[in-house]
C-alpha cells in the first residue's frame, strides 16, 4: 500500500470532495501535483479531473469558496484560486488524433480513459477525492514504481503517444532533465528513446512557440546539458536548433586539433547554472532587469535568469563560420563573437522568441564574452576597463558569470591559471567602477544642449560632438564633469566651424 497521508490536507480538497458528492460526480487530483508530492515538493498548482463536467464542478466550488472562476469553453476547463493555490478543473476525456495535426478529437470519458491519454506514467497517477477512499492512489501504469526507479515511460505504446502529440518527445527530455539530481538520475526508457528517433519527423507539425517553451524550461534546470545531449542523441536537435549541431566534431591538421565546441558549449551552460545558483543563494547577484530604470539598483535575483542561459548556449554559435587553420597558430575562430552576435536576432526570430531588450541582452553578452579576459595583462589601461564597463553597463555582472563559466579545460593547471587571470580582471573592474562609476555613465553634455548652444538642428554634427566628449571621458582625457565636457564640446565645435549662436561670429548682417 502506498502512503499518501498528508498530501491532501489543504482545505480545498475536502471542499471539492463534498461538492462532487452532492453533484453525483467523481473527482480526482491528477498529474504534476501527485508526482511532486512523492518527490517531496508539492506545488501550488492542482489539476482536478472530473468524470462529468469540470466546468460545472468548478463553478460550484467557486461559489462555495467565494472565488472567481475563469472558464475556457474551447478547452473544456475552468480555473480558480483559493488560499494561495491555483486549481484547474477538466472533465475526464479520451482523445484521438489525425496524422497531420496535434489537436485531438476529444470525447467524454472515464478516469481510466484520461490516464491513458497522459504523456508519462509518472504524470498519470491520481488521488481519489471520493469519501469512501479519499486519498487513495490510482496508478494503473506503475507510475509510483517508475518515480522510485527514475524512469520516464509512456502509459501506452510510445509510437502512439509520440505520434499523436510529438511535443511529448521534447517533454520526455525536459522531465529527464528537470527531475534528475546527483542523488537520483532519471532516464528515458530505451524503447521510448528509439521511438523518439523514429518519430522525430513528426516535429514538423509543432509550432515553434511550443518547442521554445519546453527549451526555456530545460535551460533553467540545474543541469541543462542533459536535455541538449538527449535531443542530439535522438535527432531532435537538428530540428529544434540546427545551429548548435554545427558545433559538433573536431578536425586535426598537422597533428593540431581544436576543442569539441558542442561539448564545450554544454559545459559552459552547466557552469553558468551552477555559478548563478551559488551567487543567488549568497544574495550576490542583482537582477537589474526587474528595475524600472537601469540607473537604479535592481532587486536581488532570486531565480535563474533565462536569458543568461540563452547567452551561454549561443556564446560560441559563430565558431563554425569563422573556423580557420593557420600553420603557425593552429586552429583559429577570429571574430566568432561578432559573427555570433549577428546570428542571435535570426535565431530568436526563427524560434519565435522576443526581439526586444531580452534578445539585445543575449546579443550583447555573445558579442562581449571575450572582452574581459583580454584585460588581464599588466599593460591594460583604466581606459580599456572603462570601455568594457560602459559597453556592458548593468549587464557586467552577468557577463562576468558567463566569462568565468567559459573557463573549461581538461588541464587542471590551465584552468587554475585562467581562473587566476579572471580574478585579476574582476578586481580591475571593481577598482575602476569604484573610482569612476562607469556602469551608470551619462554624458554630462546632452544633445538638446548642443543644439541650443550652437543653434543647429538634429543631425550628424550633434552626434559627432557627443561621441567626442564621451570618448574623451572614457579614455580619461577629461574628468566626467560638466565644466570639462562643456569646454571640450566648444573646442570640437570650433574645429567643425560651429560657433555659439550668441557669439559675434555667429551673427549675420
Amino acid at each position: 500500500m502506498t502512503i499518501t497521508h498528508g498530501f491532501l490536507d489543504h482545505r480545498i480538497f475536502s471542499i471539492i470532495s463534498d461538492i462532487a458528492e452532492k453533484k453525483g460526480v467523481r473527482a480526482f487530483v491528477i498529474g504534476g501535483y501527485v508526482r511532486d508530492c512523492f518527490l517531496g515538493c508539492p506545488s501550488k498548482d492542482i489539476d482536478i479531473v472530473v468524470e462529468g463536467s469540470g466546468i460545472s464542478l468548478a463553478e460550484a466550488v467557486g461559489e462555495a469558496v467565494h472565488s472567481n472562476v475563469s472558464v475556457f469553453k474551447n478547452f473544456g476547463t475552468a480555473m480558480l484560486r483559493y488560499r494561495g493555490i491555483e486549481v484547474e478543473f477538466v472533465g475526464a476525456r479520451k482523445e484521438s488524433y489525425r496524422r497531420d495535426s496535434r489537436k485531438p478529437v476529444v470525447e467524454d470519458g472515464t478516469l481510466e480513459d484520461d490516464q491513458k491519454r497522459r504523456d508519462f506514467t509518472i504524470n498519470a497517477m491520481a488521488f481519489s477525492l471520493q469519501k469512501e477512499d479519499f486519498g487513495a492512489l490510482v496508478d494503473p501504469f506503475g507510475g509510483i514504481r517508475d518515480l522510485r526507479d527514475g524512469i520516464i515511460r509512456t502509459p501506452l505504446d510510445p509510437d502512439t503517444t509520440y505520434s499523436d502529440d510529438p511535443l511529448r518527445m521534447v517533454r520526455a527530455i525536459r522531465f529527464a532533465t528537470r527531475l534528475s539530481s546527483p542523488e537520483h538520475e532519471f532516464h528515458i526508457t530505451t524503447e521510448s528513446l528509439e521511438s523518439i528517433r523514429r518519430n522525430r519527423d513528426r516535429m514538423s507539425i509543432l509550432s515553434k512557440e511550443r518547442i521554445t517553451e519546453e527549451l526555456n524550461k530545460m535551460l533553467v534546470c540545474s543541469r541543462p546539458s542533459t536535455g541538449f545531449r538527449l535531443m542530439d542523441e535522438t535527432g531532435l536537435l537538428d530540428f529544434v536548433l540546427p545551429q548548435l549541431t554545427k558545433l559538433k566534431g573536431t578536425e586535426t591538421v598537422d597533428g593540431k586539433g581544436h576543442k569539441e565546441n558542442f561539448s564545450h558549449t554544454l559545459e559552459v551552460v552547466d557552469n553558468v547554472a551552477a555559478l548563478e545558483t551559488s551567487l543567488i543563494s549568497e544574495g550576490r547577484l542583482n537582477d537589474w532587469h526587474t528595475a524600472e530604470d537601469n540607473t537604479e539598483t535592481g532587486t536581488v535575483r532570486t531565480k535563474p535568469y533565462l536569458w543568461l542561459r540563452w547567452a551561454a548556449l549561443l556564446h560560441d554559435i559563430g565558431k563554425p563560420a569563422t573556423k580557420r587553420y593557420d600553420p603557425q597558430a593552429g586552429w583559429t575562430f577570429h571574430g566568432h563573437e561578432v559573427v555570433g552576435a549577428r546570428m542571435v536576432p535570426k535565431i530568436f526570430q526563427a524560434m519565435k522568441m522576443p526581439l526586444n531588450e531580452k534578445m539585445k541582452y543575449v546579443q550583447k553578452l555573445v558579442g562581449l564574452h571575450l572582452r574581459p579576459i583580454a584585460l588581464v595583462t599588466e599593460e591594460v589601461t583604466d581606459s580599456a576597463v572603462r570601455r568594457l564597463l560602459f559597453d556592458a553597463g548593468n549587464d557586467i555582472d552577468d557577463l562576468m558569470v558567463l566569462c568565468k563559466a567559459d573557463i573549461t579545460s581538461k588541464n587542471p593547471k590551465k584552468v587554475e591559471r585562467l581562473k587566476h587571470n579572471f580574478d585579476i580582471v574582476r578586481q580591475k573592474l571593481i577598482d575602476v567602477e569604484a573610482k569612476d562609476a562607469v556602469r551608470n555613465f551619462r554624458n554630462p553634455i546632452r544633445g538638446e544642449y548642443v543644439m541650443e548652444t550652437f543653434g543647429i538642428p538634429p543631425g550628424r554634427p550633434v552626434g559627432i560632438i557627443l561621441e567626442h566628449v564621451k570618448n574623451a571621458i572614457l579614455d580619461g582625457v577629461i574628468e566626467n564633469r560638466f565644466e570639462d565636457a562643456d569646454r571640450l564640446m566648444r573646442e570640437k565645435a570650433a574645429e567643425m566651424g560651429l560657433s555659439p549662436k550668441d557669439s559675434p561670429d555667429s551673427m549675420t548682417d
